[in-house]
């Protein structure tokens, strides 16, 4: 009975606003610009907002449903973030732990402090880490462990002629070469967005025993029905069911085709495929506080940590240009967390405590306790997403404004 009368006091969306929502995505795609998306809102764990637009891909003309696959890219991480802390909560990991406990090349990490130039070429200026890498720090983007593209240009031709992404490699390889590679700042100091769920995910394949689609498959994915999560597609009615983005979004289309081209890869920060079916099961279940259907994924201690901001004032972390969470933004364990209304005016749309994330593909969720509610935004597209999902994001949320 409270939790009906807690629902009586949140407000619905609005009909006539939550339309809004379909005539901005039927633009989208009458215009061109996106080959389609699906979209929704979950309330009270029930739909008030379910849609598909255009196509899942525009060569074939297949429609877009509620079980088309799209490569999640980002929306990845809060995945193996939830799989880390099941092995947290378990007692066989602790955020404490060294990286190099489990990936020995961290034991001699470097740090980039600058540049010098001998014999006319710039050469790295390394100092030795202040401190270990930890798990704390790879749940929370502070490791110092870059992508090539943020970390500025000697980062950058660091890891381009490191051979990074050379011939065919696991996530053992894939860490065990990203282990040798310079940090790009002091561990702890600076949120930094990179590879390191990435290293995190082979930290769950030493800690289990199983490679991290085994982990995920066992502990998240079959007991939550997330019948099409999984690193690599294998019938041809899967590939057929796969989104695809715009032929002249070359980025994405590239980012596609390298990710494809290595299903050897189980990358944990970028190499899930999913539907909105399955995300749905996935967001609702941290919208419940870790549980889902009766069956408990996250202890209450470890949802509270893995939700609670640790970057804020006093962790020592600083923030820059490529601070990715955004105004008004903190960061758990790999999620944005709400923490203020920011400095914006108007402040950015959303709820203090709201979580979210989303990725370079365009997919987007958010997970809002203060109105009970989730959405979710799966399209493909990396030319348009920096326009796109701020205003499904004010959309969604202009839906719930109680006042006109």
């Amino acid at each position: 009975m409270a939790a009906a009368n807690q629902a009586a006091k949140v407000p619905a969306p609005s009909p006539s606003k939550l339309e809004r929502i379909t005539e901005f995505f039927n633009d989208e795609v009458a215009t061109g610009r996106l080959p389609g998306a699906v979209v929704l809102i979950q309330q009270h764990g029930r739909p008030v907002y379910l849609k598909c637009f255009g196509f899942q891909d525009v060569e074939t003309k297949a429609p877009m449903t509620s079980d088309t696959i799209f490569a999640l890219h980002s929306m990845t991480k809060p995945i193996t973030s939830v799989a880390a802390m099941m092995l947290i909560d378990a007692g066989k990991l602790s955020p404490a732990d060294p990286a190099s406990k489990f990936i020995p090349g961290f034991a001699d990490a470097k740090v980039v402090v600058g540049s010098e130039t001998l014999d006319g070429k710039n050469v790295l200026t390394l100092v030795p880490a202040d401190r270990p890498v930890t798990v704390m720090d790879l749940l929370r983007h502070t490791s110092g462990i870059t992508y090539d593209y943020i970390g500025g240009k000697l980062i950058m031709k660091a890891y381009s002629e490191s051979g990074l992404f050379d011939g065919r490699y696991t996530n053992k390889v894939f860490a065990d070469r990203i282990a040798r590679l310079p940090l790009a700042r002091q561990p702890g100091t600076l949120w930094r967005y990179g590879h390191s769920t990435d290293v995190l995910g082979r930290i769950i394949e030493i800690v289990s025993g199983q490679t991290l689609y085994q982990f995920e498959k066992q502990h998240i994915f079959d007991p939550l029905g997330m019948t099409s999560t999984k690193f690599v597609l294998e019938s041809a009615d899967e590939r057929a069911r796969m989104a695809e983005p715009l032929p002249g979004d070359t980025i994405l289309k590239l980012a596609e085709t390298e990710r494809r081209a290595h299903p050897e890869w189980e990358s944990g920060g970028g190499g899930l495929v999913s539907t909105l079916n399955d995300y749905a099961r996935f967001a609702q279940m941290i919208l419940n506080g870790g549980q889902l259907d009766g069956k408990r994924y996250l202890s209450p201690a470890a949802f509270k940590s893995m939700t609670s901001d640790h970057i804020g004032p006093g962790s020592g972390v600083a923030r820059d240009y490529y601070y990715f969470p955004g105004d008004g933004f903190g960061y758990g364990y790999g999620f944005a967390v709400r923490t203020d209304p920011g400095n914006a005016k108007p402040p950015p749309p959303g709820s203090i405590g709201e979580l979210k994330w989303d990725s370079g593909s365009g997919t987007y969720f958010g997970v809002d306790p203060k109105l009970d509610m989730i959405y979710i935004l799966l399209e493909q597209t990396q030319n348009e997403r920096g326009r796109i999902t701020p205003a499904f994001k004010k959309l969604v949320y202009d839906a719930f404004a109680t006042d006109e």
